[in-house]
């Protein structure tokens, strides 16, 4: 399993990252990833406000098919290397200031980042790390600080 890996492309500007899986680290993280994008999904990417050079995605409600209140703790850390991706569950009011739910894909561009939210530290779950392209996908990642959401998509490498 460890030979599949996915894309991450922002649409408009034609620029693509490839991911390598953490299948040894975070196999049921990557499986339920690995299934949920059957399909290639899209979704406007936003940056995020309190964990530094990070890009937030969610899940579409039609990619969400596992249930991820059964997916364990696995390579969790809330220092990430430039690259990394993550996997976070917002349940329904887990945060007093967003009551909502949340899936969400998050990946890290630069140094300096952590998981880091409105209440605190919060330790995520790492499933990947891009390896092929990070530089030029780092900086539409940036570009997002200062245009707004850009939309992309996340799906399986064939």
């Amino acid at each position: 399993m460890s030979d599949k890996k996915l894309y991450l492309k922002f649409i408009d500007a034609d620029v693509t990252g490839i991911i390598s899986l953490y299948w040894d680290n975070a196999p049921e993280t990557c499986k339920a990833i690995w299934g949920a994008l059957e399909k290639p999904i899209q979704w406007p990417a936003t940056h995020a406000i309190f964990s530094g050079p990070e890009i937030m995605m969610g899940l579409p409600e039609e990619a969400r098919n596992f249930d991820p209140t059964k997916l364990p703790p696995e390579n969790q850390t809330i220092l990430p290397e430039p690259g990394e991706l993550l996997w976070f569950y917002q349940p329904k009011n887990f945060f007093k200031i967003d009551p909502d739910e949340f899936w969400e894909i998050g990946m890290f561009y630069g140094v300096g980042g952590r998981t880091f939210g409105p209440t605190g530290w919060i330790s995520c779950t790492y499933f990947g790390k891009m390896t092929e392209n990070l530089e030029a996908v780092a900086a539409q990642c940036r570009l997002i600080r200062t245009e707004g959401a850009k939309r992309v998509e996340i799906g399986r490498l064939v």
